[in-house]
């Protein structure tokens, strides 16, 4: 690891190259596959690095490990494998190529690194897991990438109904996870827990990959609103006690002035990324990795020269980390508001749950966009839960027409286009996460503030919530999750309440929330005796400012 020290359990990665340059090992393989999930094949823009230069260029900016895009054709791997040796650097290996060109699982769009390379890479000692990319994304949009019919990612939902939908995913997840386990154990490796992680675009499914004994990996930056992001993949790995790795991904809407690969790429500015780092930083993950490493290093005349983005993260990992040793983890989180609802797959474009081609979506699945609207001052949209839904034309989308491909990368943007401000990190919201429909009582702790959506709820979670009601929680509940006896608003002594209504933007609802909803230009989070503070940097909330406190 290079030029660091620091307190922090958090472990830092750089994602592999799909444009700057051929994977160092493959060579001109990489050029023969789609490496970007753009639908196009761009061919790489820099000249190609040695292998021992490449992972020298990602340790000297401070990476613990290295996330490996697999080839499909396993072109390289064992190179690489030997230079992770050599080198003492880790790996995460990473599906993203085979799921977009396959060949894949019989009847899904995924594909799986083979066994007999999950054992090799088990077996070299530097193996730390296996990320999935977008699993989400790939069971409810199916034919994003294989087009000889509908394949979602984990299997075929169609005809289930949404809680048999979510099993289905979970049962697959679980028998994948199974088998991983049994490769680390017979191939005689030290590493007997290789996890599988969930890389999720969309807020959706976290619980449900939880369930089936994933790790939870959001994408801050992206296409994301933050807390919301957050606040549901923090959720997720405390309820299932799962690890929680964080992906800062510079692939997003904006335009700017700044290094850009392609459009969109990066779509983020490098003070927004700054921001990202810290604020991701301070979730504390298990790991922590930026996508991808184009955006820090161009490589030309035989050596690797940071760019802004690059010096963004230097400086993060070389001056930020260790000024600021972090004494939690992100399984610490202890929430003043929680959110229940069931894991339906809906993140706003109202179809396809959990791969599923039926109608549109029920109305009780779209009560989950209401309840952030109402926890967020209003920031976070009524009817989605990221920016993958109406109202949001990318500003990404004028730089692709206006610019030919083969005249990127452009060292400083687009001058004839303004830099752009659409994204933001910003939502004010009060501690809030998110747990399922089968979250138990002991897991709730002592909320102030419960509210209950989606399109159901277990009879043991109905009765642990009403609990918390009597002991002094406010609970907010839809009517058609409340239990026939309870249908009934109710006050306690305790102080709690037990709010039934049909829209979380009734009167009624907005009064009984108030008080627990915290300030309007502060998002704060409490881990244990330890609370994180994030308020605007900048009047479009790009960048934050952050306050810690030990309480």
């Amino acid at each position: 690891m290079g030029n660091r020290a620091s307190a922090s359990s958090t472990r830092f990665g750089i994602q592999g190259p799909v444009v700057a340059w051929q994977d160092p090992w493959a060579g001109d393989a990489s050029d023969r596959v789609m490496r970007t999930g753009t639908g196009a094949v761009y061919p790489s823009q820099d000249e190609t690095p040695s292998g021992k230069s490449f992972v020298s260029a990602m340790q000297n900016l401070g990476a613990d490990f290295y996330v490996h895009h697999v080839l499909p054709g396993m072109e390289g791997f064992n190179d690489m494998l030997e230079e992770m040796k050599r080198s003492g650097m880790d790996v995460c290996l990473g599906n993203e190529y085979g799921n977009i060109n396959g060949p894949w699982v019989d009847g899904t769009n995924r594909w799986d690194v083979p066994d007999e390379a999950v054992t090799e890479a088990a077996v070299s000692g530097r193996l730390i897991g296996l990320l999935y990319d977008e699993p989400e994304h790939l069971q409810i949009n199916a034919a994003q990438y294989r087009k000889d019919g509908w394949h979602p990612h984990w299997g075929a939902a169609d005809g289930h109904e949404l809680k048999e939908a979510a099993a289905v995913v979970a049962n697959a997840v679980h028998d994948r996870v199974t088998r991983v386990m049994e490769l680390a154990s017979s191939s005689g490796s030290t590493q007997a827990d290789i996890p599988l992680i969930a890389e999720h675009v969309f807020p959706v499914m976290f619980h449900v990959h939880a369930s089936g004994g994933m790790a939870v990996c959001p994408k801050i930056m992206k296409e994301s609103f933050q807390a919301l992001q957050l606040g549901t993949a923090l959720g997720a790995a405390k309820q299932y006690k799962r690890p929680m790795w964080i992906c800062a991904d510079l692939w997003g809407p904006d335009i700017g002035h700044w290094f850009t690969r392609l459009s969109g790429f990066p779509g983020h500015s490098p003070e927004e990324f700054a921001s990202a780092l810290r604020m991701g930083y301070l979730m504390a993950p298990t790991h922590l990795f930026a996508e991808n490493v184009d955006a820090l290093l161009h490589f030309r005349d035989q050596r690797f020269v940071r760019t802004e983005f690059g010096e963004v993260w230097q400086q993060f990992i070389r001056e930020y980390v260790p000024a600021q040793p972090l004494s939690w983890s992100h399984a610490d989180v202890t929430p003043d508001t929680i959110l229940i609802h069931a894991d339906d797959s809906n993140y706003g474009q109202n179809a396809r749950l959990f791969g599923r081609r039926t109608d549109e979506a029920a109305e009780s699945t779209k009560s989950v966009f209401a309840a952030w609207h109402l926890l967020s001052h209003g920031t976070i949209p009524a009817h989605g839960s990221c920016m993958h839904i109406p109202g949001y034309d990318f500003p990404r989308h004028k730089l692709k027409r206006q610019t030919a491909a083969d005249s990127y990368p452009l060292q400083s943007g687009c001058p004839d286009l303004p830099q752009t401000a659409m994204h933001t990190l910003f939502n004010p919201t009060n501690n809030v996460i998110v747990f399922d429909e089968r979250v138990r009582y002991e897991q709730l702790g002592q909320p102030k503030l419960i509210l209950a959506a989606g399109s159901r709820l277990s009879e043991e979670t109905a009765a642990a919530i009403r609990r918390r009601a009597e002991e002094g929680s406010v609970v907010v509940i839809m009517s058609w999750l409340a239990p026939k006896a309870w249908q009934e608003s109710k006050l306690y002594p305790s102080g709690g309440a037990w709010v039934v209504t049909d829209d979380f933007l009734s009167a009624e609802a907005r009064e009984a929330a108030a008080p627990h909803l915290g300030a309007d230009d502060c998002w704060r989070l409490r881990f244990g005796d330890h609370e994180v503070r994030f308020y605007k940097g900048d009047p479009t909330g790009r960048t934050l400012e952050v306050e810690l406190f030990h309480l």
